[in-house]
C-alpha cells in the first residue's frame, strides 16, 4: 500500500488558517522576504497586525515602498527582535529558519519565545529537502545541511535546556505547493539572483542549471511542486 499523497495548498494562509487563531492577532515575521502572505492575511483578517522583520537591505527597501495598512517592516533579525517581551501572540518563520546562520538558530528561537506571550504560537514552515526543483537548486546551493540544521533547532528547542525558554509541540503538517516561473528568465533572476545572497554561478553553472531546467520548461513558464513541512509550537506559560 502507497503512502496518500501529501494536499495541495496553493496558497499557504489557507493552511496556517486552520491551524491558529488569526483575527484581531499580533504577528512578527521573522525574514519575511515580500510579505505576500502577511499582506493576504491583513486582506483576510482586518482586526490583525503584522510586523515584519527582514535584514536584506535592498528587500527592505522595497518593503518600505509598498506600505500596507497594519502591517510594519524593521530591517532586524530574529536573533534580535526590537520588542518588549510577550508582545506578539504569534510568529511566522516562511522558508527562513534554514537562512539563519547555523549557529545562531537557538538564539533566533528564544528570542520569538521572548516576545510571544505565553500561550502564543510559532508557526514554521520550511522546505523538504527532495523533489525535482529541488534537484535543479542544489546544483549551484545545496541547503541539505542547513534544512536539516533548522529541524534540530526545533528539535532542541522542543527539548527544553535549562534556562531555555519552553516550547509544547501543537501540530505538525506535510504539504505540497506550487512553485511557478515565468521561464529560465524569471528563474535565474528569483532563485539564482538574488538580493540577499551571493551563490557564485560562473557562466558554465548557469549553463547547467539552464539545462537541468529545460525538461520543466513549458509553455507558460516553469512549473513545480515543492514540499513542505510545517511545524507549529506554542509558547508554554
Amino acid at each position: 500500500m502507497t503512502d496518500p499523497a501529501p494536499p495541495r495548498f496553493d496558497n499557504e494562509l489557507d493552511l496556517l488558517d486552520s491551524l491558529v487563531p488569526l483575527a484581531g492577532a499580533r504577528i512578527v515575521e521573522a525574514g519575511c522576504g515580500a510579505a505576500r502572505l502577511a499582506r493576504d492575511l491583513l486582506a483576510r483578517h482586518a482586526g490583525a497586525q503584522v510586523v515584519g522583520l527582514e535584514v536584506d537591505d535592498r528587500q527592505h527597501a522595497k518593503n518600505l515602498a509598498a506600505p500596507a495598512e497594519r502591517l510594519q517592516f524593521l530591517r532586524a533579525g530574529a536573533q534580535h527582535i526590537p520588542f518588549d517581551a510577550a508582545h506578539f501572540d504569534g510568529a511566522l518563520m516562511l522558508k527562513s529558519l534554514h537562512h539563519v546562520p547555523c549557529d545562531d538558530m537557538d538564539a533566533a528561537l528564544d528570542e520569538l519565545a521572548r516576545v510571544l506571550r505565553p500561550g502564543g504560537w510559532l508557526y514554521v514552515s520550511e522546505p523538504v529537502y527532495a523533489g525535482p526543483l529541488n534537484d535543479v537548486v542544489r546544483l549551484y546551493n545545496d541547503e541539505g545541511r542547513v534544512r536539516a540544521a533548522a529541524q534540530q533547532a526545533l528539535d532542541r528547542a522542543l527539548a527544553g535546556a535549562p534556562g531555555r525558554p519552553r516550547w509544547v509541540a501543537l501540530a505538525e503538517r506535510r504539504f505540497e505547493t506550487p512553485a511557478r516561473f515565468d521561464g529560465l528568465d524569471d528563474f535565474e533572476r528569483r532563485m539564482m539572483f538574488p538580493t540577499f545572497a551571493d551563490h557564485h554561478i560562473d557562466e558554465a553553472l548557469r549553463q547547467r542549471v539552464r539545462a537541468a531546467l529545460q525538461p520543466h520548461l513549458q509553455e507558460d513558464g516553469l512549473r513545480f511542486m515543492r514540499p513542505m513541512h510545517v511545524r507549529l509550537l506554542q509558547r508554554s506559560a
